[in-house]
């Protein structure tokens, strides 16, 4: 089966979020992040990470996977997810180097 690529955003729950985490919810983000990486190892996220946007720090990933069934369990077993709120979006075409 051909593996499938998706664009994954984790919307924080508050604009300020990446600046005035509390003590739990920084604490919960330090888990995403270790979540996240053993995948990476797995090499099934190609790259994540937050994205500086003026308006809102926001998570980004690229997850490469079976179905998008897969994306959702990927979602769903992230400790961020209790506290933020996730989009995903098919990648309809990627180019690789």
């Amino acid at each position: 089966m051909e593996k499938k690529y998706y664009f994954l955003k984790l919307v924080p729950r508050r604009p300020t979020f990446a600046q005035d985490m509390t003590p739990d919810e920084r604490a919960i983000m330090m888990q995403h992040v270790a979540y996240w990486k053993k995948f990476l190892d797995e090499g099934k996220v190609l790259v994540y990470g937050p994205v500086m946007d003026p308006q809102a720090v926001y998570g980004m990933g690229i997850v490469m996977t079976d179905d998008e069934e897969e994306v959702k369990a990927l979602i769903a077993g992230d400790p961020a997810s209790q506290i933020n709120t996730y989009e995903y979006y098919p990648m309809r075409a990627v180019v690789k180097g």
